[in-house]
């Protein structure tokens, strides 16, 4: 077991969450919290935004917005919490949201999240999420850029590789532990007689 010495938690647990019509609730309308609705557009969240004030490329990009403080029934009914807002709103949102059974990102305030997100790279169908336990986003956004420059510019040819492949396993009953194996074939010989 590791014991993280800055956020004073165990390792965390990646996962991917599906967030397409799910409510997700952003407290704070600033730029941060802009920066954050954006990714939650692309997974497809209902976004309401709760803040006294709130920014123009906010409201431009025509989400659900609520102008006031926040009131811990603003939680009520949603499946994740972004806290964009000052520590002590942050503290309060974490919490009303405890007792929820409610995952907070509060942004760049580790004591009060309950959920990190990490950098993020996308790049034809995969996602590579790097996180540093909430310690150093900043390098967690370099080694995003460091892993972009590595993968194959090929990668749909990949995927049309394993799709063709994915469909054979399934018709022919291919064991779990042999599959692996074949794809690394498939895709070597993507590569043969190129230099």
């Amino acid at each position: 077991m590791f014991l993280d010495p800055v956020v004073g938690t165990f390792e965390l647990f990646p996962i991917f969450l599906k967030l397409a019509e799910r409510p997700v609730l952003v407290v704070g309308g600033g730029v941060v919290a802009a920066g954050k609705i954006e990714a939650l557009r692309v997974a497809g969240a209902d976004i309401t935004v709760v803040a006294p004030k709130v920014s123009e490329p906010i409201r431009a990009m025509g989400v659900r917005v609520v102008e006031r403080e926040f009131e811990p029934a603003d939680l009520d009914g949603q499946w994740l919490v972004i806290a964009a807002a000052t520590p002590e709103v942050n503290r309060m949102v974490a919490e009303e949201s405890e007792p929820r059974c409610l995952f907070v990102n509060a942004v760049d305030d580790p004591a009060n999240a309950s959920a990190y997100l990490g950098g993020v790279l996308r790049r034809d169908g995969v996602a590579i999420a790097i996180s540093t336990n909430g310690r150093a986003p900043a390098l967690a956004g370099l080694l995003r850029e460091g892993l972009d420059t590595m993968l194959p510019h090929d990668l749909d040819e990949w995927f049309r590789q394993a799709d063709e492949l994915k469909r054979m396993w399934r018709s022919t009953g291919v064991p779990m532990e042999a599959r692996r194996p074949q794809l690394l074939e498939a895709l070597m010989k993507l590569y043969e007689g190129r230099s």
